[in-house]
């Protein structure tokens, strides 16, 4: 049986340098790994600043 995979869309080379600045941002923002935060965004789905800034404060108050 062959497997589907779904391609994701192209993303814009400007968009996905804006992307990560955003990422780069947030990272040292919150002194966390930009790989972190890219793990976040992946989980959520949403690039959205507050939804990964409320991510983020619940990982730090697991820790």
């Amino acid at each position: 049986m062959a497997l589907n995979k779904a391609k994701t869309p192209a993303v814009e080379p400007e968009a996905a340098a804006k992307m990560e600045e955003e990422i780069a941002y947030l990272a040292k923002l919150h002194r966390v790994s930009p790989a972190i935060v890219r793990e976040i965004v992946r989980q959520t789905g949403s690039i959205e600043r507050s939804t990964i800034e409320r991510e983020i404060s619940r990982g730090k108050a697991r820790r």
